[in-house]
């Protein structure tokens, strides 16, 4: 499959790449990096990374401006997606041929060709490991490139200390951290957190509770984001907050948009991606998401959830 890809890279002048809508640090690490391992690997080539801006993620990337015409006859290739549905800007169909790289399990295939590994860390690990296996047939990284992967599999890893690190995602970042760019900038930029996001984490550590089955729900709504000054995005990065309270053994944000409620679960062990399923969404065994309509929905989530977990204990 890898050797199939490099072929297309090498096939086509003007290539595309995509993520997913809200996406983290592996979403716009997988899609920079790879930008980049292109761009210097093929300067002759046309390369675009598509999608809208994150606001908290302009110290990784920026995404190209791109009109409808710049699709045609082009490549595309769409990082750490699992389905069709959370591709950001969708005229990735007006593309010439579509690949689909991620490392979330392959429940929704699609793609011209597909390379989906769920055993990686991240889809980050996977670029890098396309760059490794293309380095004898022209394939090269460069620091900006070796910059934004490392971000990946740090975000998705949580600084390594998921079970998702393996061996291999500490061989690949021993390597990467080789090249010259400032991990302490890095890491300074990618934990940074506002004020008033501290105050809401605060908010949260004070208020949370947890049930016998070791689970716990926070409920994040518009009034209290506006309180403390904060986009829902933003409320996003506390999902991980609770991972180190004692007899914890999974937890849900439920965090209001304008339109939705989204559904962030968080597990140190029973798997939450089948519970975020039966409510439209997925993800990987501990860590999922979904999205309600409404606040009567909370408790069919909760009891949901509460099956699975304590099912399992």
């Amino acid at each position: 499959m890898i050797e199939e890809i490099i072929a297309k890279l090498k096939e086509y002048d003007k290539i595309i790449i995509h993520r997913h809508v809200r996406p983290d640090p592996d979403a716009y690490g997988s899609q920079g990096g790879l930008a980049e391992i292109i761009r210097h690997s093929f300067p002759e080539k046309k390369v675009y990374a598509a999608g809208k801006d994150e606001p908290t993620l302009l110290y990784l990337n920026r995404m190209d401006r791109l009109s409808d015409g710049d699709f045609e006859g082009a490549l595309i290739i769409v990082c750490d997606t699992a389905n069709e549905e959370r591709i950001d800007d969708e005229r990735y169909k007006l593309g010439d041929f579509l690949i689909k790289i991620d490392h979330h399990p392959d429940l929704e295939p699609y793609g011209d060709l597909s390379w989906v590994d769920p055993g990686a860390s991240s889809t980050s690990e996977m670029i890098y490991e396309l760059f490794l296996r293309g380095k004898d047939r022209g394939l090269k990284l460069s620091p900006e490139g070796a910059r934004l992967l490392y971000a990946g599999i740090v975000g998705d890893t949580g600084r390594f200390l998921y079970p998702n690190a393996t061996e291999k995602t500490f061989a690949y970042a021993s390597q990467l951290i080789r090249y010259p760019f400032s991990r302490t900038e890095l890491y300074d930029r990618m934990y940074r957190m506002k004020p008033e996001l501290a105050k809401l984490n605060g908010y949260v550590l004070q208020n949370f509770e947890m049930n016998a089955c070791g689970i716990s729900k926070v409920i994040l709504t518009k009034e209290m984001l506006e309180k403390f000054r904060l986009r829902p995005e933003e409320a996003s990065l506390l999902v991980s907050t609770l991972g180190n309270i004692e007899g914890l053994n999974a937890w849900v944000f439920f965090i209001e948009e304008e339109d939705q409620i989204r559904v962030r679960f968080r597990s140190k062990g029973p798997h939450v991606h089948e519970v975020a399923r039966k409510f439209g969404g997925g993800g990987h065994p501990m860590a999922a998401g979904a999205s309600i309509r409404s606040w009567e929905e909370v408790d069919r989530v909760m009891k949901e959830l509460e099956e699975a977990v304590c099912r399992m204990g």
